[in-house]
């Protein structure tokens, strides 16, 4: 059972991006009764409350569906590293969100499936509460166009209990995605990854990405490769080497982008411009 503290700690939507400086910080609070009477939420009608996320938390059931569109990255947080999926080399920019919100890819990251709601451990305990990103825009008064948060007793509406089912298999499968990337770390594996993408005219460099390093992997001892098997970590280790040429389609996303950009609106003074020395007509 999900628990709910009396108030859910500010963190970003993924609390090592803010320490990595990928996102701004996201305030959540806690689904309950008192704090929600009287709300309802809408479903997401596009992802453009994405289009700042350059990267995003992966857990290992992920890796292969997201090989096939973009690359997965490992970033340093805390003293570990955490996999993410790379959707833009520029901080504040998701090259997988067009500006009519379309999404650009053929698979969405579980951390965007679950928005605005998201499982937070809390503090100084093992338990998990369900919180909600209140300024989502998405939390409105109740009315036949919402989704409810409670049934009539209290319990977690149907549509709800689906989001949690997601957040908790993300959760679950969290601690076996750590281990399996701590042991590629133990074995010498990740390293800087140096990546540079063209995007317009521009070559663009990003900090703190890191990679399997694949000659090294390739010559890991028959003891060593053993123990990664055991691990789970190969599997994540050749999905993580496929998805690297992904990078090369940030330039043709960023084109994508701007082709499917609404034209600009022409300024004022020039709305009312023509051949009749100002006049405007309505025959």
């Amino acid at each position: 059972m999900i628990r709910t503290p009396e108030q859910c700690p500010p963190r970003s939507v993924a609390g090592w991006r803010k320490a990595s400086g990928w996102n701004d910080q996201v305030k959540l609070v806690p689904v309950n009764g008192e704090r929600l009477a009287g709300k309802g939420w809408r479903r997401l009608r596009n992802w453009s409350f994405a289009a700042k996320d350059a990267v995003l938390p992966l857990v290992g059931f992920e890796f292969a569906r997201v090989a096939t569109t973009m690359p997965i990255a490992f970033i340093a947080h805390s003293g570990r590293y955490v996999p993410a999926a790379v959707m833009s080399p520029v901080k504040g920019r998701n090259l997988y969100v067009a500006a009519s919100g379309q999404w650009l890819g053929s698979y969405v990251p579980a951390a965007l499936r679950g928005y605005p709601f998201a499982l937070v451990r809390v503090k100084d305990a093992e338990k998990l509460a369900l919180c909600v990103d209140e300024d989502s825009g998405l939390i409105v008064a109740a009315d036949e166009a919402t989704e409810k948060f409670f049934e009539v007793d209290g319990s977690p509406s149907a549509t709800v209990k689906t989001v949690i089912q997601l957040l908790q298999e993300v959760e679950q499968n969290r601690a076996l995605t750590a281990m399996a990337v701590a042991a590629l770390a133990e074995a010498g594996l990740i390293v800087p990854w140096p990546l540079t993408a063209k995007i317009g005219d521009q070559q663009v460099t990003p900090q703190g990405l890191h990679r399997v390093d694949e000659a090294k992997l390739n010559a890991l001892d028959d003891a060593a490769f053993l123990k990664l098997r055991k691990s789970s970590a190969l599997g994540l280790a050749y999905a993580h080497l496929i998805s690297l040429p992904n990078a090369e389609r940030f330039g043709q996303l960023a084109a994508l982008q701007q082709q499917l950009a609404p034209p600009p609106m022409p300024p004022p003074s020039e709305l009312f411009t023509g051949d009749d020395g100002g006049t405007i007509r309505f025959d």
